[in-house]
């Protein structure tokens, strides 16, 4: 993805569920090489946004553009050429509890991929090697921590080499020195790949210290979007407020 360039352009999105309103018409922009955090309290619809970019989930209305092409009306195969240039990390890393670290990291490798044995063993070592988790291979997912888990979580996201990341709380439930690590992980990748990514998270520590942007999102609407000390200058007195009350609850 070519830096500066949109990579991800969403225009009056709109999602409901029954009668909740989760998405009321948001308009947001990504271009390529930064990385936008969207930050707003549980429930105000950060996660269903990220399964709306990636496909999970469709928008009642609105439109989504990955690079040049809309994906809202893409049938599954059509989405699933997407979904390839796409790396998701979920809260919960989300390992397969049946299968092994480097099975984990191998599967979208072995779905998508056309590696010989030899050279899927290969990257699948080079991927766990970037989030120093090479040594840990054979254990399952029940046998590390948390923090090991989101490591492996991002390998497999990586698995792909994918144009865009999206993270869905990395920090969360992370002490702060793993928190901190996870962290650094993300800034080598933009550093190194000019990777596009868009993360989700309540943390304003790790606003801080991975964004170039973020976003605001309240009660389906986006309140305030630019840098940090951007947003911290916003007249808005929910903006302050949310600002104020993260900042404290994560010291």
């Amino acid at each position: 993805m070519e830096y500066g360039k949109p990579a991800i352009d969403v225009r009056n999105l709109r999602k409901s569920f029954a009668e909740q309103m989760v998405l009321n018409g948001v308009d947001l922009q990504v271009a390529g090489g930064e990385t936008l955090a969207i930050l707003g309290r549980s429930g105000m619809g950060k996660s269903v946004f990220l399964k709306l970019l990636i496909g999970l989930q469709k928008p009642d209305s609105g439109s989504i553009r990955i690079g040049d092409q809309e994906i809202t009306s893409l049938d599954l195969d059509q989405l699933n050429v997407i979904r390839k240039k796409i790396g998701f990390l979920f809260q919960q890393a989300a390992l397969y509890d049946s299968m092994s670290i480097e099975e984990n990291v191998a599967f979208p490798l072995k779905r998508h991929g056309k590696l010989s044995p030899a050279e899927l063993k290969d990257r699948v070592s080079d991927l766990l090697s970037r989030v120093d988790m090479a040594h840990h291979l054979a254990k399952m997912p029940s046998e590390i921590s948390g923090g090991m888990q989101k490591r492996v979580g991002l390998a497999r996201a990586l698995a792909l080499d994918p144009d865009i990341l999206l993270l869905d709380e990395p920090t969360a439930e992370l002490d702060p020195i793993t928190a901190g690590e996870i962290e650094d992980l993300i800034l080598k990748l933009r550093e190194q790949r000019s990777m596009t990514s868009v993360v989700v998270t309540h943390d304003i520590h790790c606003v801080r210290a991975i964004s170039t942007r973020l976003a605001l999102l309240h009660e389906g609407n986006i309140l305030a979007e630019g840098t940090l000390k951007e947003v911290q200058r916003s007249p808005n007195p929910l903006v302050g407020q949310f600002i104020k009350e993260e900042a404290l609850q994560t010291i």
